[in-house]
């Protein structure tokens, strides 16, 4: 199932898109998609539906992210070799664990806000997927059964303030608009092998990303079980894990940053694709879920 959230920011509600491409509105079966909907027997439930007895949703509505509630949003760094090679980093022995903020959590067509006096913002294009069981010390080969589905999420970052400010990365990642997910998530059924998906981001029109979720150091597998030995994840959690190269801090022979009217459209085989126009700070604007 490809399970999402319509309407206008603060006014989403549930749906999922049909195998034609239709877009069927949820709403007068469960209130919205939240953490609960996940559980096996909730996904059973929606599973069971016929598509075609829900209500088409008429138009191009905006679309939010497809998860309500989420709780935690977790990110892996530097998890594909040829990435952490452009970062001038070393390879990884265990997996680069840091936090982007809830509250920047964005529409996956949202526009992308610079943060006053941003410099070097930067693009991730990467494959996330939420969880739908408690899971807490997970072996490695019970892992994908805690994994609900997966999305696409554009990991925006902003290289001076994560590199170059002290601390830790979070500062940079964090920034409101700096999290686009959706358009929707795919059930793991659905996807089935995560660790075989094409992966690509251009910005404008330009191609500058591509990839294979199959060149990942530490696969979801070993993510799950790793990141529970740390933390209690719970369903609804959204863990991102990582980019290929082609980020705008890895251009030669000099970066390439983003600024105020380019365009970044990305995609990952089966989860579908975003498109986000980059615009200036501007007081009073924050976050749309």
């Amino acid at each position: 199932m490809k399970l999402l959230r319509h309407g206008l920011a603060g006014q989403e509600k549930p749906g999922l898109l049909d195998s034609n491409g239709v877009l069927r509105d949820l709403s007068g079966v469960i209130k919205d998609i939240t953490p609960e909907v996940l559980s096996k027997s909730g996904l059973a439930k929606l599973a069971a539906l016929n598509p075609n007895d829900l209500p088409a949703v008429n138009g191009n509505p905006r679309l939010g992210v497809p998860v309500a509630g989420i709780g935690k949003f977790l990110a892996i760094g530097l998890n594909f070799a040829d990435h952490a090679e452009e970062s001038k980093l070393p390879i990884p022995t265990e997996p680069v664990l840091f936090t982007k903020a809830i509250s920047c959590l964005n529409g996956p067509n949202d526009d992308v806000m610079l943060p006053k006096g941003s410099k070097k913002g930067d693009w991730e294009v990467e494959l996330g997927f939420i969880i739908g069981r408690t899971a807490s010390y997970v072996e490695e080969s019970e892992a994908l059964d805690y994994v609900a589905g997966y999305v696409l999420v554009n990991d925006v970052s902003e290289r001076e303030f994560q590199i170059e400010r002290g601390g830790s990365w979070d500062k940079g990642k964090g920034c409101d608009t700096f999290g686009p997910v959706g358009p929707w998530l795919v059930t793991a059924d659905e996807v089935g092998d995560p660790q075989k998906l094409d992966m690509w981001l251009d910005i404008n029109d330009k191609r500058m990303q591509t990839g294979n979720s199959r060149t990942m150091i530490f696969t979801i597998r070993q993510l799950v079980s790793y990141i529970s030995k740390f933390i209690t994840l719970h369903p609804g959690d959204l863990i991102i894990t990582g980019t290929p190269p082609g980020v705008g801090l890895g251009q030669k022979p000099e970066p390439i940053y983003l600024k105020a009217g380019d365009t970044m459209r990305l995609g990952i085989e089966k989860l579908g694709e975003q498109k986000q126009n980059v615009i200036a700070w501007r007081a009073g604007t924050g976050s749309a879920v």
